[in-house]
């Protein structure tokens, strides 16, 4: 009786350390990935504050690095990349090519979905974007639902009542798309969109 329990007792054991390496993501690469993007967006700025916008990409990976405390995933590198660097190419001038020198392929296609296409009309360029993350895997899929959590604070106070009806729109458009990637971030989401009613009265 005591061998068998103590069998089950190391199996357990081996269970959970497998399911904690699954989501466990290297500090050398957040690391790498951090100091890349706090390069990238120097002298940039979060809208209507005086934050550095490496705190947005930061406050980003954390959202994600939540996630994959939650719930396993296969990549948790991927989707901690991503997370940080998710606007060096739509907002910086790193180019597709140092991006994928530095972080591999894997880094670039996944920045390059969550990358807006500036040539489409602008009506367009969600619906576009959102196609593309959809293709990619569910590490990279949560960081625009990541991404979006974190910018449903307050809004710019530049921006109008119809401006932020439109900006919570969107964020179920998101939240419908991409929701499945993730539970834990859906419902995350799902509050912050509800709390974002406040600013659209």
């Amino acid at each position: 009786m005591p061998s068998h329990a103590g069998h089950r007792w190391r199996r357990c054991l081996c269970v959970s350390a497998a399911c904690y390496r699954s989501t466990v993501w290297s500090p050398d690469k957040f690391v790498a990935a951090l100091k890349f993007a706090g390069v990238k967006h120097s002298g940039q700025r979060v809208p209507d504050s005086e934050l550095p916008y490496v705190v947005h990409v930061t406050m980003v990976a954390s959202e994600v690095m939540s996630a994959l405390t939650q719930e396993s995933f296969g990549e948790p590198d991927l989707a901690v990349q991503c997370a940080l660097l998710h606007d060096c190419l739509e907002d910086t001038e790193t180019s597709a090519d140092e991006l994928g020198r530095a972080f591999g392929d894997l880094v670039l296609a996944g920045v390059q979905a969550l990358t807006k296409d500036t040539s489409l009309p602008k009506s367009e360029r969600m619906p576009d974007s959102l196609r593309r993350i959809q293709a990619q895997p569910r590490e990279v899929r949560i960081v625009k639902l990541a991404d979006r959590i974190t910018n449903l604070q307050p809004p710019p106070r530049s921006w109008d009542r119809d401006k932020r009806i439109a900006y919570r729109g969107e964020a179920g458009v998101i939240l419908d798309a991409l929701g499945a990637a993730s539970p834990y971030l859906a419902e995350r989401m799902r509050q912050k969109i509800t709390d974002y009613e406040g600013y659209c009265r």
